[in-house]
């Protein structure tokens, strides 16, 4: 054991040249950031998840109720016990074979017993209720901690100056405001990661389980090595989208059309621009040549950046299913179909009533639609 924690805490890895661990050790003058801080993001996540939990008992459900926000879930299948049978036994989807086997079992044509499994399926996602709750903590812990960024950023040269994140790196103290944001944050994306498996199941489960694991390691890299002053900034940077991502959803739920299609349009602007805009020319640029320049490459840096790098890339597919979204709307008046919804679209046009032929929201964990109209990606977020 002791020889695998050497060899994964190799300071030729994680430090730059000529620099060790024990350099790095905390001081009466100075403090640095310890990998063993973080221990403390695990019991942090599950207090986050407890919080959460009340939240949405005793906040979000009245606000949800106060807005006519109503429990009931998508339309449900016609009681049939064969029928049943099949989708908790054996199979939930049903292949061409099986229809029409059942087709003729129970003399339905086989379009029915699909509307039937569909509404079936339909039946175990969760109310708008649910999903409205599950938005208002969102927004409210997206809220919290961009407003706490921005306050704590102005206070800091490497906002107004990116090259301050390299300067005498990496003896640059960790400040008390610095290390709460860091745990906070990475307590946030592990109880996301972890309640992801219980929440609202999306179609792009695969990409946010990546992009959560892809912020926590951005998060542990950036702290373990010290980059934590260019971490603050790309944490800050995503947060931004997420409140209006989230606000959006809200809207859409309580049926606030007008307000919901306004900050959709914000929230494409901010993500785009911050995400596809400021993100590569801001922090890219001084991860990738600023760096590169004061301090120079080393493994951890390496690594660093790749991920950096991966989250580019999630920005340009989310992206690109907002201008989709967009161009769908321009052209149609009104979204009917979002390819990411969490709710099954019917391949019968007759089948679907009004209300079904709406998009029903897609986030978790970050994924997001609004209703009829909009909707958006997924963030972070978020880093």
């Amino acid at each position: 054991m002791a020889g695998i924690l050497a060899w994964f805490w190799n300071e030729r890895f994680w430090l730059p040249h000529n620099v060790t661990w024990a350099d790095l050790k905390n001081t009466e003058e100075a403090t640095f950031p310890q990998a063993e801080d973080l221990y403390l993001a695990f019991p942090l996540a599950f207090g986050i998840f407890m919080i959460r939990l009340v939240f949405e008992r005793f906040i979000a459900r009245p606000c949800a109720l106060g807005l006519k926000i109503q429990a009931n879930g998508p339309q449900k299948a016609q009681p049939n016990a064969i029928l049943e049978k099949v989708f908790t036994a054996i199979t939930k989807h049903p292949d061409e074979k099986r229809l029409e086997g059942l087709s003729k079992q129970l003399d339905w044509d086989v379009r029915t017993i699909q509307r039937w499994f569909r509404h079936r399926r339909n039946q175990e996602k969760p109310s708008t209720l649910t999903r409205f709750c599950e938005s208002m903590w969102r927004f409210t812990f997206y809220l919290y901690v961009f407003t706490y960024g921005v306050r704590f950023l102005k206070k800091t040269p490497w906002l107004w100056n990116t090259r301050e994140c390299w300067y005498n790196y990496p003896y640059q103290p960790l400040t008390a405001d610095l290390h709460y944001y860091y745990i906070v944050e990475l307590s946030f994306y592990l109880s996301l990661l972890f309640s992801q498996f219980t929440d609202i199941r999306r179609k792009d489960f695969l990409i946010m389980f990546v992009h959560h694991l892809a912020t926590i390691s951005l998060i542990t890299f950036s702290y373990v090595n010290n980059m934590a002053r260019v971490g603050t900034l790309v944490m800050c940077l995503h947060d931004a989208a997420d409140v209006l991502m989230e606000a959006a959803k809200m809207a859409n739920y309580a049926k606030c059309q007008r307000l919901c299609n306004l900050i959709f349009v914000m929230f494409a602007m901010v993500f785009i621009s911050s995400r596809l805009g400021v993100y590569p020319i801001w922090i890219l640029n001084t991860t990738l040549f600023e760096s590169w320049e004061i301090v120079g490459p080393y493994p951890s840096w390496w690594v660093f950046n790749v991920l950096l790098l991966l989250l580019l890339v999630l920005h340009s597919f989310w992206s690109y299913l907002i201008v989709k979204i967009a161009c769908r709307a321009i052209s149609r008046g009104k979204v009917s179909k979002d390819d990411r919804s969490d709710i099954e679209s019917s391949s019968d046009e007759e089948d679907l009533t009004p209300s079904a032929q709406k998009l029903h929201n897609s986030s978790t964990n970050g994924t997001n639609g609004t209703n009829g109209y909009l909707s958006g990606p997924p963030c972070r977020d978020e880093h």
